[in-house]
């Protein structure tokens, strides 16, 4: 339930750094660019910290940019906005969150795809400072400020009425996934995106690729997902608005509590 009755045109992911959205969907947009979804991939930082000091920041930065386009075209996504953040010290701040939720107004996805925003005690590598906080922007971007016509009333002033996105898909999470895409068709897409950041990864990058996306698809197939040869995996939400029948399945299916839909469910029309 959910997809026919909120379909998915445009959809945004949202992260740190150049290549984050690659390492952890990049064949779940290769796959959807094919059926016709419009991406904005939007980058918090410029990346200008993520080297071994032989390069300036400022020639790191722009390293960076060009990779990024590189290997946003090898995933089909045309638009690419950079927040311009320094690397190592994003903060989840409203100013972050105001950028963020202009951007969602811009474009309007149906989809926003963003990183864990809570710390765990996991492999340390998903444990990134900026990764939490692009996350922790990121959700609170999407509700309440995206959707709520009274927050940030300078965006207003811009023309950016609000929005609401119907689908948010987290990476990264310690929770178990309720969402896997076969990415089978475009794991190969995926490894060229990656290779295309040719100052943060080496060859090694392919093989790791396909061991982990491959645990992804056993997992999926032990959980009752689907046969996979390749997968990548998501806690998906449901975050539309709760006006409709359909929503409420939706919401029952994809994250609500079932006490905020017994709520919605029993009370008076207005």
């Amino acid at each position: 339930m959910g997809d026919d009755a909120f379909p998915i045109k445009r959809a945004m992911v949202v992260y740190a750094h150049p290549d984050d959205a690659e390492f952890n969907c990049a064949g779940t947009i290769a796959r959807m660019t094919a059926e016709g979804v419009a991406w904005t991939l939007v980058v918090c930082t410029n990346g200008n910290a993520g080297g071994e000091g032989d390069r300036t920041h400022e020639e790191l930065a722009l390293v960076r940019e060009e990779e990024q386009r590189a290997a946003a075209d090898v995933m089909g996504v045309r638009r690419i906005v950079n927040l311009g953040y320094d690397d190592g010290s994003l903060q989840p701040s409203l100013e972050l969150r105001r950028d963020i939720t202009r951007v969602i107004r811009q474009h309007r996805p149906n989809l926003v795809i963003t990183a864990n925003p809570v710390r765990h005690l996991g492999p340390i590598q998903g444990n990134h400072p900026d990764h939490l906080a692009a996350g922790e922007a990121c959700l609170a971007a999407i509700y309440p400020t995206a959707r709520n016509p009274m927050a940030l009333p300078e965006l207003l002033a811009e023309g950016l009425e609000k929005w609401v996105v119907d689908w948010v898909y987290v990476t990264g999470t310690q929770e178990e996934p309720n969402h896997y895409v076969d990415i089978t068709d475009t794991v190969d897409k995926k490894i060229a995106a990656l290779r295309a950041h040719v100052s943060q990864l080496g060859d090694w990058v392919g093989d790791y690729v396909k061991s982990h996306d491959r645990g992804t698809a056993e997992r999926a197939r032990e959980d009752g997902f689907g046969e996979f040869q390749y997968a990548e995996s998501f806690v998906r939400m449901f975050t539309g608005e709760l006006n409709s029948p359909q929503a409420l399945q939706a919401a029952r299916d994809f994250g609500f509590g079932q006490g905020v839909i017994r709520r919605r469910e029993t009370a008076p029309a207005s």
